[in-house]
């Protein structure tokens, strides 16, 4: 009996292949080296094949299986050999795809891990080249300061000697080349300000000189405490910083004591004080109805001798920003209490006592009426003003807080405010019960600075104008000269001036300008500069062929001006440096032809001093609607200092100093070196003025200790036994 045929059909189908991994990758050329991975959502099925049992013979072919030779069954697959390729290569495509994929995400964590290790040692390099910085900075310090003592050891010992050569030589008897060695020997510590350059002058030149010094009447050195908000290096916010510390350096090295008291903030730079030690002991001061116990810290900065003052249980200066609180003047009144505290209780009696703007202009009146006639009955005030447009007015019952009564303050001739009544004036208060009050300016002389720099005080200055002097800022002959900058890849003087074109090309080498021979205009903008002035000023320079760099002023904000101009002014010669860089800073001096300058005023002539120092001609913008410069310079110069400054610049244009660059480059070149080689330090003219604001001070007192008060009203019904 036959056996029926059988269809095998699906039973007998090809097992499909393992499906792709979703979703699935294939390679769309089989090349190596140009594969590119798509993604394909819809995994592909394996086609049916049929496969046919049939006998031979009769009967009908689906129904029979054809057998070939006995007990064997021939099955008859119909499949696509093309398919059966096809899904080979498909399975071994997901394979290699999948490896591919896990290679590259092996290659990225390489990489990733390549990257952070290739950041943390630039951040090891940036910290390795700041730390060489500072390591040149200190010995850099350490060596003038050690050429500094060998000049002057080398200058007394070259004076006597000359002394004995002239006694030999008969030019002076042995009596009265006695008296020149004792004179000299008394006085070694002013040998190096009074004489100078002994090596070539002629013995009848010098013996001159030592006559002279011979018969001049022996000055005491002062003992000078300042009580004050910032100090540089080691809290900086303004032009105060810099102030404080080129006057005291210069007291110092003139043989006077000095001294320095300062708030000891979070932020305190303390890179910036050698020596920093803690003292063991506390001591109290008064604030608020009560005592408190404040930690002392000291130390050396600049040379000079240095207090900071930290409350131990008030956070009034561990804070982020030195001033700009709603409690400033709690803060303030606090530190310039514990000041005085500290003084008396240290047993100190220091000649003058020098205070600054207002946030210590209140240790005058906390003085007079608490502190003089606790062993300070022969100490002076002095109140330096640097800006008379902050002068912190408050409720008259604050003066409370640090022992004051507000009772006897809050009247019109103390420190009543001059247009708001109902409140006290602290700057005021600081004008009249000092003994002297400097006002800072290098144009202006005393009536048209107390007129043009009095905001709303005029009347006060008026007042009090025979006790009220004018003085200028000096520069800061260690920091700023080209010739001893560590921050310059080579340093240059008038006398050797190649030193400023290789500033000038790394300058634009590191901001990424072109280096073509074009001139370079800098400026270093603060708040006080002219947007408008500084917009029309560029448009001038780019005409002109130059290249114009902005960098933001030190301090703590973001400067408004240079975010400004960066909106408005494009282009690939315009570069704006957002953050403050001190390197780069006196690299931007060196490398710059032309400064812009918004104002030849103080602070801001600073900037006009470092300008020409290091070869670069200051400009005042100043570019009124009418096209004039209003410049009624002639009416206001004041110092010889100011003098130069604006007969030399303060008429030329920018326009005029770039023709004068192009045009006559002999000339120019002749007018840069002869600018360098003044002499702009605290040691020149700006010392002399505040010298003689201290020797006015010195003559406020009788020889018995009584001290005379020049101020314009009676003191006597104050209460001096005060808390």
């Amino acid at each position: 009996m036959e056996a029926p045929g059988l269809v095998v059909g699906a039973a007998l189908r090809v097992p499909p292949p393992p499906p792709p991994p979703p979703p699935a990758l294939r390679r769309c050329t089989r090349g190596a080296a140009d594969r590119l991975l798509v993604f394909s959502r819809e995994p592909r099925l394996a086609p049916l094949t049929r496969c046919y049992c049939s006998r031979e013979g009769k009967g009908n072919a689906r129904s029979k299986p054809h057998r070939e030779g006995s007990n064997s069954v021939r099955l008859n697959v119909k499949a696509n050999n093309d398919q059966e390729t096809y899904l080979a290569d498909e399975q071994h495509e997901g394979v290699d795809i999948w490896e591919l994929f896990s290679e590259a995400q092996r290659n990225i964590l390489h990489l990733n891990k390549q990257r952070l290790v290739a950041m943390e040692e630039l951040k090891k390099l940036q910290d390795e080249n700041k730390s060489l910085l500072q390591d040149i900075e200190v010995l850099e310090t350490e060596r003038q300061g050690f050429s500094i003592e060998i000049a002057e050891s080398s200058r007394f010992c070259e004076l006597l000697l000359r002394i004995d050569t002239m006694t030999i030589s008969g030019m002076v008897g042995m009596i009265e080349a006695s008296d020149l060695r004792k004179k000299v020997i008394d006085n070694r510590y002013m040998i190096h300000s009074v004489f100078s350059d002994i090596h070539h002058k002629q013995d009848t030149e010098l013996l001159s000189e030592l006559r002279s010094f011979l018969h001049k009447p022996a000055e005491k050195p002062l003992h000078v405490v300042h009580i004050c908000s910032e100090m540089d290096p080691i809290t900086s916010r303004g032009s105060l910083a810099t102030y404080v510390t080129g006057l005291s350096s210069a007291l110092q090295r003139k043989g006077n004591l000095v001294e320095v008291i300062l708030p000891k903030y979070a932020g305190i730079n303390e890179d910036g004080i050698h020596c920093l030690r803690k003292a063991e002991a506390y001591y109290e001061s008064y604030y608020g109805g009560r005592w408190h116990k404040n930690r002392i810290w000291t130390g050396i900065s600049s040379g000079v001798s240095l207090t900071l003052i930290e409350p131990v249980q008030l956070s009034y200066f561990d804070r982020d920003m030195l001033r700009g609180y709603p409690d400033d003047f709690e803060r303030f009144s606090y530190f310039s209490r514990a000041s005085l505290d500290y003084i008396v209780k240290s047993g100190k009696q220091p000649d003058v006592l020098h205070v600054y703007n207002w946030e210590t202009a209140i240790v005058g009146p906390l003085f007079w009426d608490i502190f003089a006639h606790q062993g300070l009955g022969n100490t002076q005030i002095l109140l330096t003003c640097q800006d008379l447009t902050s002068q912190c007015l408050e409720d008259p019952n604050m003066l409370e807080l640090c022992g004051l009564d507000p009772h006897k303050l809050h009247r019109p001739d103390r420190l009543q405010d001059n247009s708001k009544t109902n409140l006290v004036n602290v700057l005021k208060g600081g004008i009249v019960y000092s003994n002297k009050v400097l006002l800072m300016s290098s144009t202006l002389p005393r009536d048209m600075a107390i007129q043009g720099l009095g905001h709303g005080l005029e009347a006060t200055l008026t007042t009090h104008k025979e006790k009220v002097l004018v003085a200028s800022h000096g520069l800061d002959g260690e920091l700023w000269d080209p010739s001893k900058d560590i921050y310059l890849p080579q340093r240059y003087s008038p006398n050797d001036i190649e030193g400023k074109s290789f500033c000038r090309k790394a300058l634009k080498r590191r901001l990424g300008l072109h280096s073509g021979s074009s001139i370079v205009a800098g400026c270093i903008c603060n708040g006080d500069s002219n947007t408008d002035g500084l917009r029309e000023a560029v448009r001038v320079a780019l005409h002109g062929g130059a290249q114009v760099i902005f960098m933001e002023n030190k301090g703590p904000v973001m400067n408004s001006t240079v975010q400004a101009l960066k909106e408005e002014l494009k282009g690939d010669r315009v570069m704006f440096v957002e953050i403050y860089d001190e390197a780069l800073e006196h690299l931007i001096f060196a490398g710059s032809d032309i400064f812009l300058c918004s104002s030849f005023y103080d602070p801001s002539l600073q900037i006009a001093m470092r300008a020409i120092k290091y070869g670069s001609a200051p400009v005042h913008i100043n570019f009124p609607s009418n096209g004039s410069r209003q410049t009624e310079w002639h009416e206001y110069r004041s110092t010889a200092l100011s003098q130069y400054i604006v007969s030399t610049y303060g008429d030329m244009s920018l326009s005029q100093a770039l023709d004068g660059i192009k045009n006559n480059p002999s000339q120019w070149d002749w007018r840069i070196k002869d600018a360098m080689s003044k002499v702009l330090s605290w040691d020149a003219e700006c010392y002399d003025l505040h010298w003689e604001t201290y020797s006015a001070i010195r003559k406020l007192s009788y020889p018995n200790g009584t001290n005379i008060r020049i101020c314009k009203l009676d003191f006597q019904d104050h209460s001096h036994g005060g808390v």
